[in-house]
């Protein structure tokens, strides 16, 4: 039986419809009010699982308005269930207010996992999932887009972005010329859905394959972009590295690095790096 004075954070599909799980449809099914980012959209989900449950509107223009009166609802014994057009709500969507607040106010705020277009984009992009940044949908404008693309060119781990069919050729040269059209990346489209699409290639190349099919700059897509990794440290010259341990049996690091500089034209910090890891004990 499901509990009262809960606010439940439900995922939906953002999809296939086989992956509405059993609990969604469940907890759906017996909270007293679905608050939902269109309810007509969302409508036509709930009647495909025979859900009757009234549902209310909360979405980006009218949620501070709306969370008192839901909050209310909760302490005054009825359980609500927050739902997005698709996928996790949060991400990129409506409700963090309702759900600070519900924090605030000592509302429990029960999660429903289930469908995530970031998880699931980023379980098949073949990029490294150890670190990653989601920083969901990019600026329209280009000026302010390259302004955010220039604050993450140095970010270490997998970078993660929401785009817009109309937007994504732009948002791809974008990335090419900030981060470098050789840095790998993942495009993910229309996942779980008919005309699916996961490709990895070079920045330059996805840039270029999007650009020349227009399929591809049609339905929801994410964008995934491997982090920047520091170029490997050039070898020393050889010649550099004898005169180095030569100089090491008679003085200490700092001076024979210094020394070693002057007589081979090495930087004397590359040197002074290379004798604490290769030759003083």
């Amino acid at each position: 039986m499901l509990k009262k004075n809960i606010l439940y954070v439900v995922a939906t599909p953002i999809g296939n419809l086989g992956d509405m799980s059993q609990r969604a449809q469940e907890v759906l099914s017996a909270v007293d009010v679905i608050a939902a980012e269109d309810t007509r959209h969302s409508g036509k989900l709930l009647s495909h699982f025979g859900i009757t449950t009234p549902c209310i509107a909360l979405h980006e223009h009218n949620e501070r308005q709306v969370s008192e009166s839901i909050l209310n609802r909760i302490k005054n014994g009825e359980s609500v269930a927050l739902i997005s057009d698709a996928g996790t709500p949060l991400l990129s969507d409506p409700g963090f207010h309702l759900v600070r607040e519900a924090h605030q106010q000592n509302v429990s705020v029960v999660p429903v996992p289930g469908a995530s277009a970031l998880l699931a984009a980023l379980s098949v992009a073949g990029l490294p999932t150890d670190c990653f940044k989601f920083v969901g949908f990019l600026a329209s404008k280009s000026a302010a887009r390259q302004q955010q693309l220039s604050l993450l060119k140095e970010e270490g781990g997998t970078l993660v972005f929401y785009e817009s069919p109309h937007r994504v050729v732009d948002s791809l040269s974008d990335m090419a010329n900030i981060f470098g059209k050789e840095r790998v990346a993942t495009v993910a489209r229309e996942l779980t859905k008919t005309f699916e699409t996961v490709k990895q290639d070079s920045l330059g190349g996805l840039r270029d394959w999007v650009k020349e099919d227009i399929n591809q700059q049609r339905g929801e897509l994410v964008v995934m972009v491997q982090g920047w990794q520091a170029p490997a440290a050039e070898e020393l010259d050889g010649e550099a590295i004898r005169i180095l341990k030569t100089l090491l049996t008679e003085l200490p690091v700092k001076k024979a690095a210094k020394l070693a500089a002057e007589i081979s034209g090495e930087k004397k910090n590359r040197l002074y790096q290379y004798a604490l890891d290769h030759l003083k004990n």
